[in-house]
């Protein structure tokens, strides 16, 4: 009788956290949208201007300044919207979680694809020459990863959602136009809440949804890593060759 209530209040807690990360991707994704509509990428700075996302030695590298950076984000939300699409699309998708756990991973599906989206329409319509300019749809290799794994899957979820905390957080700093700080900061606010879900998924009703692993102990705030550091990680990945030259 105690583990049936137990197993109740677990399933309680992950199913409001489920209803709060799908109100949180919800208002981001719609404020995001609304942003791209009315956002222009003013920029006086000629150097950077002379290093946007493009092709340069054979291979497409990110650029500088903030359409370098919305890039940068763009490749990584392709990256995680690649990863939930073939999470929800296997096979013993249904058999392998239990309906918290799948509602959980769809809604993290649907906001990164979203995501990627906006990223794709946002750089599409503010670079100056898309379709030179525009990253191309990217390549993934997962590996010996086994998406019927609960495990593999809830592990490389973890990595994936910590890493890209850190990315935003990192690259904030780069970024000039308010307007494109102001969404990313909406948009590392609901990474996070995506990190912490998968936590409580991997270990219930324990501190690990913000664990000191990932929020120093020191400044109450969560890793923040330059793109280099990112891509060193992310890339293992992607298969698609590109270079990010310009940015730190």
């Amino acid at each position: 009788m105690k583990n049936e209530v137990r197993i109740q209040e677990v399933d309680k807690s992950l199913n409001n956290r489920r209803n709060f990360l799908k109100l949180s991707g919800l208002t981001v994704v719609s404020a995001g949208l609304l942003m791209a509509g009315c956002s222009d990428n003013d920029n006086d700075d000629p150097v950077v201007d002379n290093m946007l996302p493009g092709i340069r030695n054979g291979k497409f590298d990110l650029g500088a300044g903030d359409f370098g950076v919305l890039t940068y984000a763009y490749a990584l939300e392709q990256l995680e919207a690649d990863f939930y699409t073939k999470v929800v699309n296997a096979s013993n998708f249904n058999a392998t979680f239990n309906e918290i756990e799948k509602q959980v991973l769809t809604d993290l599906y649907h906001h990164e694809v979203v995501h990627r989206d906006f990223f794709k329409a946002a750089l599409s319509g503010g670079l100056p020459d898309p379709s030179s300019q525009l990253l191309p749809t990217l390549a993934f290799n997962y590996g010996a990863l086994n998406f019927n794994s609960r495990t593999d899957v809830l592990a490389t979820a973890k990595a994936l959602e910590d890493t890209g905390v850190a990315a935003y957080n990192g690259a904030g700093k780069l970024i000039k136009n308010p307007d494109y700080l102001l969404l990313a900061g909406k948009i590392v606010s609901v990474e996070a809440r995506h990190a912490s879900a998968i936590r409580s998924l991997i270990n219930p009703n324990s501190k690990d949804f913000a664990g000191d692993d990932i929020v120093n102990m020191t400044t109450g705030l969560d890793d923040a890593k330059d793109p280099s550091k990112i891509l060193a990680i992310a890339g293992g990945f992607i298969t698609t060759q590109f270079t990010a030259k310009f940015l730190p």
